[in-house]
């Protein structure tokens, strides 16, 4: 039986791009329940004379931001002007079993900081191997449309 990507996997979070100013943007509270696998994809565009960009994801016990814990080991390592960062991405692989110890940390959401300089950025999180099928249905309110073809 032939799945499409889109049963297989959803888009759950997203920060649009644009140029961001020096200052932290989160993606919403995602679900750990609806699948097993996250990845975040950061996005860098150009980025001003000595601007720096950060990710990281951070685990919460509830979707409102409550019990806050910087999800160990998913953060990138800076993009920068000086590093030639540029028109780069970096991405950050989780698997929910990672906090399979607690049972207190329902949600995550990513968080993107730019500092020093404007940035061009963006930032997308697919969500993979689903609880129950197809993926598409977990897909975030600001998926406007799947083709398939």
């Amino acid at each position: 039986m032939n799945k499409t990507p889109a049963e297989q996997a959803a888009v759950v979070g997203a920060i649009d791009p644009d140029v961001y100013t020096a200052n932290t943007y989160y993606t919403g509270y995602i679900p750990m329940k609806n699948f097993r696998r996250f990845m975040a994809i950061v996005m860098a565009g150009t980025l001003g004379s000595s601007a720096t960009l950060n990710a990281k994801l951070i685990a919460y016990t509830d979707g409102s931001g409550g019990g806050a814990l910087d999800i160990p080991g998913a953060a990138i390592t800076a993009l920068t002007q000086a590093g030639t960062d540029a028109d780069k991405q970096a991405v950050i692989n989780f698997n929910t079993d990672l906090l399979a110890g607690s049972t207190l940390y329902t949600h995550f959401r990513l968080a993107m900081t730019t500092a020093v300089a404007d940035c061009d950025a963006g930032a997308i999180v697919l969500g993979f191997d689903p609880r129950y099928a197809p993926a598409s249905d977990n897909d975030a309110t600001t998926v406007d449309e799947i083709v398939t073809v």
